[in-house]
């Protein structure tokens, strides 16, 4: 009788231990995982930033009428206006500027077809509108700072 209690209390000590180890595992091992965060595309310098993202959108319109690359070229432009506009937005030292809200304008426009038409290419006149505003920031960003 003493030999059945102390297999059955063995038994229950196996159990305890590995339930406890298994949540402990489970518990530590998002530590161990490295976070990475997703990466900016801006430097924190805004007036170089303007620029880059303004040439660099300006390129993406060129490049659009290309099927092959059309939805990396989209993909690649709202990733930059993304970047650009979580970046500079809260910035009271230049959002309040023509500079920023010239750019915003031209990228609210470009996004705002890019998500409700998305097999759509820019039209025409989207795209003179949008290379002239682009041209327009670098411009006034050289200018204001």
């Amino acid at each position: 009788m003493q030999q059945f209690s102390l297999t059955n209390l063995a038994k229950g000590f196996l159990k305890s231990f590995l339930a406890f180890s298994l949540s402990l595992l489970i518990l530590i091992s998002p530590f161990g995982e490295t976070a990475e965060a997703g990466r900016s595309l801006m430097t924190g310098d805004y007036v170089n930033d303007t620029i880059s993202v303004a040439q660099g959108l300006k390129e993406a319109i060129e490049n659009s009428d290309e099927t092959k690359t059309e939805d990396q070229v989209k993909d690649d432009a709202l990733q930059l206006i993304t970047d650009y506009i979580s970046r500079y937005r809260n910035r009271p030292q230049v959002n309040g500027s023509v500079s920023f809200t010239t750019m915003q304008t031209a990228l609210n426009a470009m996004a705002g077809h890019y998500k409700t038409f998305a097999n759509r290419p820019l039209p025409e006149k989207l795209k003179e509108r949008l290379n002239k505003e682009l041209s327009r920031a670098e411009k006034i960003v050289t200018k204001e700072l």
